[in-house]
């Protein structure tokens, strides 16, 4: 069955756009056939970190307000087979978008992809109330540090009651840092009342893969950061395996 996974943070500066790059990336690799929604309107930001900026085509508002259709918009990675990528609108519609209209629209695109993934503002904006009132399931991404991890509390009280299941992710982790701030992964789990997904460690190779314009599964020898969303990847899928705790 086909999944929709809105992705979101509390705040900003968690990695979160790498993140939902890098995992669904690491889906596509697995041989599953995924689309990746950017809805932080009037940003590019994941078509930028996936390499795509100088990709034209129509965007998340041309295609739920009929002016073009999915399968001419949704842009194919040229190096990642499977993977797709639908660009953020300018701006939002004044007339704004209904969770009717975002409910129809997923429902098609669940149709033609194993896995949609919607790049979801921050916060309490409006981008994140519809992209979540109509996923399966949320992914909060947060840094270790106290407030991230406050913020990642607040948003997970959000989701509550518009997403059926959600699930911590620690983005950026540095053991050393959090021993020395006397955090636990269990504990930021408990501070956000969300299950814990992920660990995924601070990985230089992320700012060089970023650099190079390549997606973080092929820029990598499979370590580090890349191992991690590959865990998460698998762990999204029902696969599940005992990941490496970073040094």
């Amino acid at each position: 069955m086909s999944t929709a996974i809105a992705v979101t943070s509390g705040k900003g500066g968690t990695g979160k756009t790498t993140v939902t790059a890098a995992v669904s990336s690491c889906m596509a690799a697995l041989g599953v056939k995924v689309l990746c929604i950017d809805l932080d309107a009037g940003h590019r930001d994941l078509m930028a970190v996936l390499g795509l900026e100088e990709e034209t085509s129509g965007d998340f508002g041309d295609v739920i307000q009929g002016r073009s259709s999915l399968d001419n918009s949704a842009i194919p990675h040229p190096s990642v087979p499977g993977l797709y990528v639908l660009p953020a609108p300018s701006a939002w519609p004044e007339t704004g978008i209904g969770k009717q209209a975002m409910a129809t629209f997923l429902s098609y695109a669940k149709m033609h992809y194993d896995y949609v993934f919607l790049d979801s503002p921050t916060g309490s904006m409006a981008g994140l109330q519809l992209a979540s009132s109509c996923a399966d399931r949320a992914l909060v991404i947060s840094t270790c540090d106290p407030d991230s991890l406050s913020d990642a509390g607040l948003t997970a009280g959000r989701l509550s009651d518009l997403v059926p299941e959600a699930h911590l992710i620690l983005n950026r982790v540095q053991p050393k840092i959090m021993r020395k701030l006397h955090i636990k992964e269990n504990d930021a789990a408990e501070q956000t009342g969300l299950p814990l997904l992920g660990v995924i460690p601070e990985d230089r190779q992320v700012t060089i893969a970023a650099g190079k314009k390549q997606a973080l599964v092929l820029a990598t020898n499979g370590e580090g950061a890349a191992a991690a969303c590959l865990d998460i990847a698998n762990c999204l899928k029902g696969e599940c395996v005992t990941a490496e705790k970073p040094e």
